[in-house]
């Protein structure tokens, strides 16, 4: 019998979370579709993907979309809300999310208390993960750490560009590239704080799984400025504001730094020679015994040629289907948090597609 899936979001995640669902092939079944827009309220999902008509209507109304029977809600909003998080669990309806809760151990105690509380009333679980946050920085060291007698250091690397990111809006106003040099801090906005804080969750994640006794997370951003203006899609980089972000969260324990996760993200492809160089996309460096790295790229194909447009989508492509593939290991599994360190291995759902 299929599981029945709510889709709560259809930006560029939720739109490939939502092509996934209705594939037949996975086992999943839609039944209901949130959208945050006006111009999608009431519109088909098949006709948000381009694709003829299915047969589900999509709702602005959260309380409606509340109300439909269903295993598992895929919540990939930009903004979230533990409020909405814990109706839906409450509700007993099973979470999978690409936007936060990656290691809801290590919330803040409150809201840590309220989702568990709703996960116990509805009988739920909720899963956090994707790319990074989530399957790159959380999975992947903990599976090659199956290999290893004693870890010594755990280091991701995630270099990037988005330039080539056509969702201006987070790119400039959420993560405020193009904004004064000196207006970028870990607590600059709402947002930026939030951003940190999902990072930090990570490292917690792995200290805790492995043992770590970290004794604290600590979050810094090195940020550098353009040196000439760039054009990004619709908007301009001007020269002078912010071009580079390179941040650091590192769990120390009594000041020995043993997890890390560092991005070195820049616009306008212009790279600081003080920042280290690891080849774009994620490095994974475990220093142990033994030792080990591991490099990570995400594109539309090796094979075929495929537009720059393509290969960036396809990280959205992999950020859906981590939780995606795991919403039957989600819904199997007690009542509380499903984290990537407790569930089971998450593989794809289709593989080969030769059922």
């Amino acid at each position: 019998m299929a599981l029945r899936i709510i889709a709560w979001g259809t930006g560029a995640v939720g739109r490939e979370a939502l092509a996934a669902i209705l594939d037949s092939r996975t086992g999943l079944e839609l039944v209901g579709v949130k959208v945050h827009s006006a111009d999608k309220d009431g519109v088909d999902a098949g006709t948000i993907l381009g694709r003829a008509p299915v047969g589900v209507l999509a709702s602005a109304d959260a309380e409606r979309v509340l109300a439909v029977e269903a295993d598992c809600v895929v919540y990939t909003p930009r903004l979230t809300s533990v409020d909405e998080v814990c109706a839906i669990l409450a509700s007993g309806k099973n979470v999978v999310t690409t936007a936060f809760l990656f290691h809801p151990n290590r919330i803040r105690l409150r809201d840590r208390d309220r989702v568990l509380a709703a996960c116990l009333r509805g009988g739920t679980s909720v899963h956090g993960s994707g790319l990074n946050p989530g399957n790159i920085s959380g999975v992947l060291p903990l599976a090659l750490s199956g290999m290893s007698r004693t870890v010594d250091e755990i280091k991701l690397q995630e270099r990037a560009d988005w330039s080539a990111y056509d969702s201006t809006a987070i790119t400039f106003e959420n993560m405020r590239f193009g904004q004064p040099v000196g207006e970028i801090s870990v607590t600059a906005s709402d947002f930026l704080a939030f951003n940190s804080s999902i990072f930090t969750e990570q490292v917690w994640l792995l200290a805790d799984a492995l043992h770590a006794g970290i004794d604290e997370v600590t979050a810094s951003v090195d940020a550098v400025a353009a040196k000439r203006d760039h054009e990004i899609f619709d908007r301009v980089l001007l020269a002078g504001t912010t071009a580079g972000q390179r941040w650091n969260w590192v769990g120390r324990r009594e000041g020995r730094p043993l997890v890390e996760i560092e991005t070195l993200w820049t616009v306008g492809n212009e790279y600081p020679g003080h920042w280290p160089k690891p080849q774009h996309g994620w490095t994974l460096t475990i220093e142990g015994d033994p030792s080990m790295r591991a490099h990570f790229m995400s594109l539309a194909s090796f094979k075929r040629d495929a537009s720059m447009l393509e290969h960036v989508n396809a990280a959205n492509v992999a950020t859906a289907m981590q939780v995606v593939n795991a919403i039957p290991a989600v819904c199997a599994a007690a009542p509380g948090f499903a984290t990537g360190a407790t569930l089971p291995l998450v593989h794809s759902l289709i593989g080969f597609g030769n059922a």
